[in-house]
C-alpha cells in the first residue's frame, strides 16, 4: 500500500502543481516583462522613489543616492526597449558562459570521453558517497566562477542516471552545491575580495581607516563547506529522491565494461590533461606569470577562466577521440562543436526573453527600490542580539529573490547595515557573513538567478513534463535546510566567540 504522504510532501506537491500550471518559461518571462513595463509607469505616476546612503559604483564613494522609478512606457523607455533588445540578449552573461563551455564539453561528450569517465567515476566511488561527492564538488566549483552551472549540474544528472538513480536528483544535488552553497568553500574565490572591498568602504563611514580583508569569512566558509555537503546529502537522499520516485523517463545511460581501447584512451586523455594543467600552472603560479596583472589573478579568474575550462574538456576530449577513433580529422572536431551548440536552441530562445526581463527590472529601478525598502524595514524593527542577526539573514534571503547580483545587493545593504551593526558592537566581518548566508540560500529558488532558465531548460531533457514549478519544489527543501542550518552554525560561532576569518572576530569595539 502507498504510504500516506506527510504535510511537507503534500506542500511540495502543491508547489509543483501550481508552478507547472504556469505558462511555458518563455511565455512567463514575456508576461513578467510586460508586467514590469506596466508597473514602472504606475510607479512613475505615483512618484515612487527611494533615498539611501550607498556606494556609487561609478565613483566608488559612499554618498546619498536618490533613485526614482523609471518608466518603460515613456518615449525614452520605448526607445530603450527597442534599441537595447539585441544587446540585452547578446550581453546576457550566462549565454556566453554556457555556449563557450559547451564547445569544450561537446567535444569531450561526442568523443565518448565523458561517458567513459563517468563509468570510471561510478565504479571507483562507493555508492553511499556518490551524493556527498556531487554536493561537495558543487560547493568547490564556485572558485571557477560560473563553470559549475554549465558543467557540473548536467554531469550530476547524467551520473545519477548511469547508476539507475533519478537524474533530477543528481541535478538537484549538484545545483544545491553550486548555487545554494555559493558562500561556502575551502578556498578563496573572486567574490571574496569584491564583497570585502564594498564592506571596507561601508565600514569607513563609521571608522575611517577600517579594512575588511578578502579572508574575512574564510574560517566560516571552510566549516560551511562540510555543513552544506552533509545537509545537501541528507536532503537529496531523505527528501528529494524519495519524492521523485522511480525514474520512468526516456533518458537512459547504461554502464558497460570498459575495453582496452577505452582504457588506453582514458590514459592518453589523462596525460594530455596533466600537460595542459602544467601549462596553465606555469602561466598562473609564478609571481611574474603571464596571466598575472599587477601581481594578482583577479582579472584572469573573472574573465580568462572560462576559455581555460573550455580547453580543460576539449584537450583531453581530442586526445581520447584520436585514440579510440571517434576523431579522424579536424572536420570531426568541428562537427562535434556544432552539434553541442545545436542542442542549445531551446535555452537560447529562453535566454532571449529572460535577458529582457532582467534588464527591464534593473532599468526601472524596481529591484533596487524593493531592496532598499526591505532594508529600511529591518532597520526600523529595532531588534538587538541574535534575533536581529536572524532577521537580517532573512531579509537578505528575501531580497535575493528580486536581485540576482551579490555585489549589487551588498553595495546597497552594506552602507546601511555595517555602520548600524558596528554601533551595536558587531564587526563588519560578521555582518558580511550574515549577508552571504541569506544571499546563497535562496539562489536555488529564485527565477531571477541568471542560470535558473538554463536549469529549467535542461531538466526537460530528462522529464518533458517538468517546468519551473518542478525545479522550485525540488530545490525548496534545500533552501529551507541550508538557511536554517547555516544560521545555527553562525549561532555557534557567535555564542562561542569563534573567529570567522584570520583576525576577524564577531564583535567590534571602538
Amino acid at each position: 500500500m502507498e504510504q500516506k504522504k506527510g504535510f511537507f510532501n503534500k506542500f511540495l506537491d502543491g508547489v509543483e502543481k501550481v508552478g507547472n500550471k504556469l505558462p511555458h518559461p518563455i511565455t512567463l518571462f514575456l508576461m513578467l516583462s510586460i508586467a514590469v513595463i506596466v508597473i514602472s509607469e504606475i510607479c512613475v505616476r505615483a512618484g515612487v522613489e527611494v533615498t539611501y546612503t550607498g556606494m556609487n559604483m561609478k565613483t566608488k564613494k559612499i554618498e546619498d543616492i536618490t533613485l526614482h522609478a523609471e518608466s518603460l512606457l515613456s518615449a525614452e523607455g520605448i526607445r530603450y526597449i527597442f534599441n537595447t533588445m539585441t544587446k540585452n540578449f547578446t550581453g546576457f552573461a550566462p549565454l556566453g558562459t554556457v555556449l563557450v563551455a559547451m564547445l569544450g564539453v561537446g567535444v569531450a561528450e561526442g568523443t565518448g570521453l565523458i561517458n567513459a569517465s563517468l563509468r570510471k567515476l561510478v565504479l571507483s566511488t562507493p555508492p553511499r558517497l556518490l551524493t556527498a561527492v556531487m554536493v561537495f564538488a558543487g560547493v568547490m566549483s564556485n572558485i571557477a566562477s560560473d563553470a559549475g552551472y554549465v558543467v557540473l549540474i548536467p554531469l550530476g544528472a547524467i551520473i545519477f542516471a548511469s547508476v539507475g538513480r533519478h537524474p533530477l536528483a543528481g541535478l538537484a544535488a549538484a545545483f544545491s552545491g553550486v548555487s545554494g552553497g555559493f558562500s561556502a568553500n575551502l578556498l578563496l574565490g573572486t567574490i571574496d575580495p569584491l564583497l570585502g572591498g564594498i564592506s571596507t568602504e561601508a565600514a569607513r563611514i563609521f571608522v575611517p581607516d577600517y579594512t575588511v580583508l578578502p579572508t574575512a569569512n574564510w574560517y566560516f566558509m571552510m566549516v560551511s563547506t562540510f555543513l552544506i555537503t552533509i545537509l545537501g546529502t541528507i536532503v537529496t537522499e531523505k527528501i528529494v529522491e524519495p519524492r521523485l520516485g522511480e525514474y520512468k523517463g526516456d533518458y537512459k545511460e547504461e554502464l558497460t565494461e570498459m575495453g582496452d581501447l577505452e582504457k588506453r584512451g582514458l590514459r592518453n586523455a589523462g596525460i594530455a590533461l596533466l600537460v595542459f594543467i602544467a601549462i596553465i600552472a606555469y602561466l598562473t603560479v609564478p609571481s611574474n606569470a603571464i596571466f598575472r596583472e599587477g601581481g594578482n589573478l583577479n582579472k584572469f579568474m573573472h574573465d580568462g577562466l572560462l576559455p581555460v575550462i573550455m580547453l580543460f574538456f576539449m584537450v583531453p576530449g581530442y586526445a581520447y577521440g584520436k585514440t579510440v577513433g571517434t576523431i579522424k580529422s579536424d572536420k570531426d572536431v568541428a562537427k562535434l562543436m556544432g552539434n553541442s551548440l545545436g542542442t542549445m536552441g531551446g535555452y537560447m530562445a529562453l535566454a532571449f526573453v529572460a535577458s529582457q526581463f532582467i534588464v527591464y527590472f534593473s532599468y526601472t529601478k524596481l529591484g533596487t527600490i524593493i531592496a532598499v525598502k526591505g532594508a529600511d524595514f529591518l532597520q526600523s524593527i529595532g531588534f538587538t542580539g541574535f534575533p536581529l542577526i536572524v532577521a537580517f539573514i532573512l531579509v537578505a534571503a528575501f531580497i535575493n529573490l528580486f536581485m540576482g547580483s551579490a555585489s549589487a545587493k551588498w553595495a546597497i545593504l552594506a552602507p546601511v547595515f555595517i555602520p548600524m551593526f558596528m554601533r551595536l558592537g558587531y564587526s563588519p566581518e560578521l555582518t558580511q557573513a550574515m549577508y552571504r548566508i541569506g544571499d546563497s540560500s535562496t539562489n536555488i529558488i529564485s527565477p531571477l538567478m541568471s542560470y535558473f532558465a538554463f536549469i529549467v531548460a535542461y531538466m526537460s531533457k530528462f522529464d518533458k513534463e517538468s517546468g519551473m514549478g518542478t525545479l522550485i519544489s525540488t530545490m525548496l527543501p534545500y533552501s529551507i535546510t541550508f538557511l536554517s542550518g547555516w544560521t545555527v552554525l553562525l549561532m555557534i560561532f557567535y555564542f562561542f566567540g569563534l573567529p570567522i576569518g584570520p583576525g576577524a572576530m564577531m564583535h567590534f569595539a571602538m
